[in-house]
């Protein structure tokens, strides 16, 4: 079984800067992975979809939790790159989360709602 153990490397490597080199790496490989998903998205907006992911923890000042979010990035990284993932899973970041629908946001039908209607409820 192929095996890249980057979290391993990122837990014995002492970095200065941990999350500025895990996002270097992810930048690093992003090609390699649309390629191969088969992702038609350019470079630049899957690169802008990762940094908003990063732009979300960038509150979070504890050095214990950063350590971890480090560790699991690259894990993400490793799992992506043995292909444990599917498209769909990389579209959901890349695209920025665009579809946080839930069943609540639906479109409620009523008791003599045409067909049309409940084809088009979304």
């Amino acid at each position: 079984m192929a095996s890249l153990q980057l979290a391993t490397k990122a837990r014995h490597a002492f970095y200065v800067n941990p999350v500025p080199t895990l996002y270097r790496s992810i930048v690093k490989e992003l090609p390699r992975i649309l390629t191969i998903y088969d992702i038609d998205i350019p470079v630049p907006e899957a690169r802008a979809g990762i940094r908003s992911l990063f732009e979300t923890n960038a509150q979070i000042k504890d050095s214990r939790v950063l350590d971890m979010l480090v560790e699991k990035g690259y894990m993400e990284l490793e799992e992506t790159m043995l292909h444990y993932k599917q498209k769909p899973h990389l579209l959901r970041i890349f695209e920025g989360f665009k579809h946080k629908h839930s069943g609540g946001d639906r479109k409620k039908l009523g008791l003599n709602s045409s067909a049309d209607d409940q084809f088009n409820r979304a």
